[in-house]
Parts: C-alpha cells; structure tokens; sequence
C-alpha cells in the first residue's frame, strides 16, 4: 500500500493534525523544518494555513511539499520527544 494523507486541518501556529489512508493520525509540528528557500514562505503563519491535500500529501501554492513517509516519521519522533 502506498501511503498517502487522507485528510488535514491546521491546529495552530505550525502544528497540523494528519490522517493516512492506513487509519493513523497525528499532529506534525513544521516549526523546526521549514529550512531552505522552497520553504521560506511557510514561515509566515497565514501563507502556512494555505497548504491543501495534492497527490498524496499536503503540498502549499508555491509547490512546497513533504512526503507521507517523512510526515510519518517526524509524527513519531516529535511524540517520542
């Protein structure tokens, strides 16, 4: 099974709750990942909020995405933190 993200809501600030086509969930904080020119604009919160659900995963207007596999795992590790 390809993993991909079903669904996503902002929570606050960086922070957005997933959903994977699998029935995991979890919050992802980017506060800590936005590096690098692609990115740049994502720190700005109201630009932030503007990601919608691409292909499968959530991606911004200026072509910024992460992949489900790397969202997966910045969920467990920020949970195991």
């Amino acid at each position: 099974m390809i993993l991909h993200i079903v669904r996503a809501e902002h929570v606050s600030g960086h922070r957005v709750r997933l959903w994977f086509n699998d029935g995991a969930s979890g919050e992802v904080d980017f506060s800590d990942v936005l590096d690098g020119p692609i990115f740049e604009p994502l720190k700005e919160e109201s630009y932030f909020r503007a990601f919608r659900l691409e292909g499968h995963t959530i991606a911004w207007p200026n072509g910024a995405d992460f992949a489900p596999e790397y969202l997966r795992e910045l969920i467990a590790a920020q949970t195991a933190a």
